[in-house]
């Protein structure tokens, strides 16, 4: 049966294989245990942090756009903070007052209005992503100061948090490894993320009427069969 979340099934599997069995074997994954081994940790550290830091000023107009004010305001206490006193984001001084980072995606937002995630996407070397998270990655680096910063900038607080990203996905790989099937368990584990996301953390309990019906047509037989 087709997955209505995944009518492009038959161009995604293609680039899944193309991105876990190469790009990320070859490429990624090498990469990101170089950096990782011999990246002194502190330096990772802090430029990751300076690369998180750019995001903030988005993440204040995703709060607001969504009326969190409380969030927006300590998404830009920390922004401000980290800016001066941590000198660009190297530091992170703004946790110690419990301003802890929040980020916050134009994709989240347009969730959170209902608009739904629309057709699965495999994004080719990238991985597992949609149609409203596309377009939310879109309008996000358009906002201030990612929309002034030059290309090679760009590409380098690109590949920090690629690298991270990949880096942090280690301790998974056997579950990856171990499932039936790695495309359809990637991508469960995609609209799961993106669902809470989207709720903060508290996504509704969903319930399957369909399956519900047929566990109670079930149970109604067992307790037909009684004596």
């Amino acid at each position: 049966m087709s997955d209505p979340k995944d009518p492009l099934e038959s161009i995604n599997r293609p680039f899944w294989t193309f991105t876990w069995d190469y790009a990320d074997k070859y490429v990624f994954k090498p990469a990101s245990e170089g950096y990782v081994e011999y990246m002194p940790t502190n330096l990772r550290s802090g430029v990751h942090n300076m690369a998180l830091n750019l995001n903030e000023p988005s993440t204040i107009i995703n709060h607001l756009l969504q009326a969190k004010f409380t969030d927006a305001a300590k998404s830009t206490g920390r922004f401000v903070l980290n800016s001066t006193i941590g000198m660009l984001g190297f530091f992170d001084p703004a946790s110690d007052f419990g301003w802890n980072r929040q980020q916050e995606e134009f994709g989240e937002v347009l969730g959170s209005y209902g608009v739904g995630d629309g057709p699965y996407l495999v994004v080719p070397a990238l991985g597992p992503s949609s149609v409203r998270e596309e377009v939310g990655d879109y309008v996000d680096r358009y906002y201030w100061p990612l929309a002034i910063i030059d290309f090679w900038p760009n590409i380098v607080r690109a590949g920090i948090l690629g690298l991270e990203a990949r880096a942090s996905l280690a301790d998974q790989e056997a579950i990856l490894k171990d499932s039936i099937d790695p495309y359809e368990f990637v991508k469960n584990a995609y609209f799961q993320n993106m669902q809470y996301k989207v709720y903060d953390g508290n996504p509704p309990v969903e319930v399957n009427i369909e399956e519900e019906e047929n566990i109670d047509a079930y149970l109604e037989e067992l307790e037909g069969m009684e004596p």
